[in-house]
């Protein structure tokens, strides 16, 4: 196999629209270890991002020793990413890795036993509860578990405990996503498919770096630009991406300015008469409304706002206004940013004024950074009702109460749920009591890290953690469950763009690790959690069993299971939802009906000012009575609350690297994923460089309002009068906590949310730059990518060197040695 640490999406395989993406098969194997030795391959799909990679799992020796694509899967015909080819079995078959519960005993954690860690978690969370009631509890959970965990979890916080204080950190990733669909379209689940790339004459990338974040997809793009009939391509980016690099156009907007430049290209589309007004007079409302929002915008005004130019914003409208069949994406650059649900909205117009929905190449991918970040919003994970129901229809909580067998009160639907940050603020302010988190780190991965910290450590706060390894957050923690990892159980999962995958049980998890399914039935089991007719509330014996009962949750709901089932998903493809007797093969794409899920019995919402934040409510919204017509909505544009000022004269923006996901806790133990992309650094463009004096490998220190990090500076293709850095990287693996040297790029974000999504803004800050020393050497950036330096004869290229399982590169985390909460503090 080629270098796929180099050469990061593999050899091109070019196809004409229309034809099939031809297949591509990528293997990798443990080094010594040929295909013959293997025992067998299990199914599964690669969880290490949102693209949802079908693959099998190679078994040797009881060992995960390698995967391979799955040729027939309708989502990745056979490839993987560098992260799903490396980390994905050496991320998880780790000597690190947690095998028996800890709990905390003279400020320390210690091994213990399953019994005394559940009875700790048992009888704080009784007293909690018999105290303080169920808003004394709160549940913080991840993008990373299976469906049938989620849901298992979901009905735990419900209906056993009643408490809103529930959601995910896809609350950081693309809550924006689920927002902007739901004010449009009425409900989640994205209206396109992967397939549109085969078939589009144009794409759009809003803030979408997806040659890093879903890099299978974008060889699937890569392939498409290849063949004989190039679709158009337009990036939107501060950075110059691979996407860019690759663009017809690109508008390296400012940070924060999205929405300013998505007005000035609806405007264009109105303007010049791009726009299909018999499907905008028959499928959607308040166009009027649309059209004088965005009359200011002018492409001149744009490029004020944003920084581009007004050529560009004219030539990137008429590509979209005059193709044929135009697919969007939108992730991180939109959903972080400013204004994010308004902004990610004017996607979803721009499609509806030409009615680009429903057919062939003709899409839109409100996209997800985690590989199930989907199943952590229709199940209600995220504190959302479970099969995308509104908690503002009485029915809908009665029909859950009544699925359920509880009392309809048990369950939360008198108020919106509680978001991530404002589950934070809870804790800090000692409402929470009790904080369970699982599969997430958010002592790296929240906003102003050193708030988070304090939180963490409060001695109030009782604090669970149910994770891999010994996390930062872990470490806080006052009892620790191990969990089983991918590929040490069964579950399934769903990707971007609703594809269900079955991941099957290959290896046993090490030591005494459980699944976080067995973990959430055996909570409910002590709890002595039951139903109005005194059976258990959970009485389900495994993931099979969670699974039916998802099933009917989703009856006649949007995301629709009833007809997906663990034998149709064995030895063959995933299968797109809505999937039930009237798509018994699943569905490509919503909306080829032009009847959207707005209808105020069936909605999931009903809606929001975008500016405000403001409930719409049942009244007002009947009064419009959208009768399964689409909702134009925007807001004024407004700037961001942090720009830059004579202290902090930079913008601030985060993002992510090729080679990691989240906070590395699995990648970094890939010693080829290790080796390419070892440390932090932070991006500066030439001239911002050339100011400030410095140069490639140069130590800085970014100061902001909220703290500082340090790291060496890569002198790069990065938009005049921002700093960018890699949010991937925090402390396990330098001590566990910064120790005067913070590199983590949360510790200057600041604590500000979109006030419809709930998502924290990581984009936009102002910063100064303070130059420490001298570096000995480049920064530790990779080459491959949106990182590589303006100069690149300065670096020498990022490349994997051999495919070993080298474990030995990363030094284990010694589990019971942890710091007292108040040493950490």
């Amino acid at each position: 196999m080629v270098d796929r640490i180099a050469d990061i999406w593999g050899a091109r395989t070019p196809f004409g629209r229309g034809e099939r993406w031809p297949v591509r098969v990528d293997q990798v194997l443990a080094e010594g270890v040929a295909e013959q030795d293997v025992d067998r391959w299990v199914q599964s799909a690669c969880v290490l991002c949102s693209n949802g990679c079908a693959c099998d799992i190679a078994v040797k020796d009881g060992h995960m020793v390698g995967v391979r694509g799955r040729a027939m899967d309708i989502v990745n015909h056979g490839r993987l990413g560098p992260k799903g080819l490396f980390a994905s079995w050496q991320g998880v078959d780790n000597r690190d890795r947690l095998t028996r519960p800890l709990v905390r005993e003279g400020g320390r954690l210690v091994e213990s036993d399953w019994d005394t860690a559940m009875g700790r978690i048992v009888e704080r969370s009784q007293v909690l509860l018999q105290e303080k009631g169920p808003l004394s509890h709160g549940f913080y959970t991840s993008g990373q578990l299976f469906l049938e965990e989620y849901y298992a979890l979901g009905v735990v916080g419900k209906a056993g405990i009643g408490t809103p204080h529930m959601d995910g950190n896809t609350r950081l990733c693309t809550a924006t996503a689920a927002a902007a669909m739901k004010e449009s379209f009425g409900a989640d689940g994205q209206p396109g498919s992967y397939v549109d790339i085969d078939e589009c004459d144009a794409i759009f990338l809003f803030g979408h770096n997806m040659a890093e974040t879903q890099t299978v997809l974008w060889a699937r793009v890569l392939d498409r630009i290849a063949g004989p009939d190039r679709p158009a391509v337009v990036c939107v980016d501060p950075r110059e991406t691979e996407v860019a690099r690759h663009a017809d156009v690109h508008l390296a907007v400012r940070p924060g300015t999205n929405l300013a430049l998505m007005h000035g290209l609806v405007r264009e589309l109105i303007a010049n008469g791009w726009i299909d007004e018999d499907y905008i007079a028959a499928h959607t409302l308040r166009f009027s409304d649309l059209r004088s929002a965005v009359e200011e915008w002018t492409p001149e005004a744009v490029a004020a706002t944003c920084g581009v130019a007004a050529a560009d914003v004219r030539r990137a409208a008429e590509i979209f206004g005059t193709s044929e069949r135009v697919l969007s994406t939108v992730l991180q650059g939109f959903y972080q940013s400013w204004q994010a649900t308004a902004a990610a909205c004017q996607v979803n117009n721009l499609h509806l004024l030409r009615g680009l929905l429903g057919r062939p190449g003709c899409g839109i991918l409100q996209m997800n950074g985690q590989p199930t970040a989907q199943n952590t919003r229709e199940t209600g994970a995220d504190g959302d009702l479970p099969g995308f129901r509104n908690w503002e229809n009485p029915v809908h909580g009665k029909e859950l109460a009544e699925l359920w067998g509880v009392d309809e009160l048990k369950v939360p639907h008198w108020a919106p749920p509680t978001h991530a940050a404002q589950i934070f603020r809870y804790a800090e302010q000692g409402s929470i009591g009790f904080l369970w988190i699982s599969a997430t780190n958010p002592a790296v991965s929240m906003p102003q890290l050193p708030r988070i910290r304090d939180i963490l450590a409060k001695p109030e706060l009782f604090l669970v953690v149910q994770d891999l390894f010994l996390t930062e957050t872990a470490q806080y923690a006052d009892v620790v469950l191990p969990a089983a990892a991918w590929g040490e159980k069964t579950g399934t999962f769903t990707n971007v763009n609703r594809t269900v995958h079955l991941s099957e049980k290959a290896v046993e998890p090490p030591g005494e690790a459980r699944s976080d399914l067995d973990i959430f039935l055996d909570y409910s089991r002590r709890m002595g959690f039951t139903r109005l007719d005194g059976t258990p509330l959970l009485a389900w014996t495994g993931p099979e069993d969670a699974f039916r009962a998802w099933q009917e949750c989703t009856r006649g709901r949007p995301c629709d299971y009833t007809g997906i089932t663990y034998d149709r998903l064995r030895g063959g493809s995933g299968i797109p939802w809505p999937c039930n007797d009237e798509h018994p093969d699943g569905t490509v794409r919503l909306y080829g009906d032009r009847t959207f899920s707005t209808d105020p019995d069936y909605c999931e919402t009903y809606g929001h000012d975008l500016l405000t934040g403001a409930t719409v409510g049942p009244t007002a919204y009947r009064s419009m009575a959208p009768a399964g017509r689409a909702i134009l909505k925007t807001a004024p544009y407004t700037p961001p609350p942090e720009e830059p000022s004579g202290d902090y004269p930079l913008r601030y923006t985060t993002g992510r690297t090729v080679y990691h996901f989240h906070t590395r806790t699995k990648t970094a133990r890939a010693p080829q994923l290790n080796r390419a992309a070892p440390n932090a650094w932070v991006e500066l463009s030439p001239a911002d460089a050339q100011e400030h004096g410095n140069g490639e490998g140069d130590i800085v220190g970014d100061v902001a309002a909220r703290g500082r990090i340090t790291a060496p500076a890569r002198i790069g293709d990065v938009r005049e009068g921002t700093v960018f850095a890699p949010f991937h990287y925090g402390y396990w693996d330098t001590g566990g906590s910064p120790d005067g040297q913070p590199r983590a790029a949360n510790e200057l974000t600041l604590t500000e949310w979109d006030p419809v999504s709930k998502q924290p803004v990581f984009k936009t800050a102002a910063v100064r730059l303070e130059k420490v020393g001298p570096g000995d050497r480049p920064a530790p950036a990779p080459t491959t990518a949106a990182s590589r330096p303006a100069d690149p004869g300065t670096v020498p290229p990022t490349g994997g060197g051999p495919a070993a399982e080298d474990r030995e590169e990363i030094a284990p985390v010694e589990p019971p040695a942890v710091a007292t909460r108040e040493e950490r503090q």
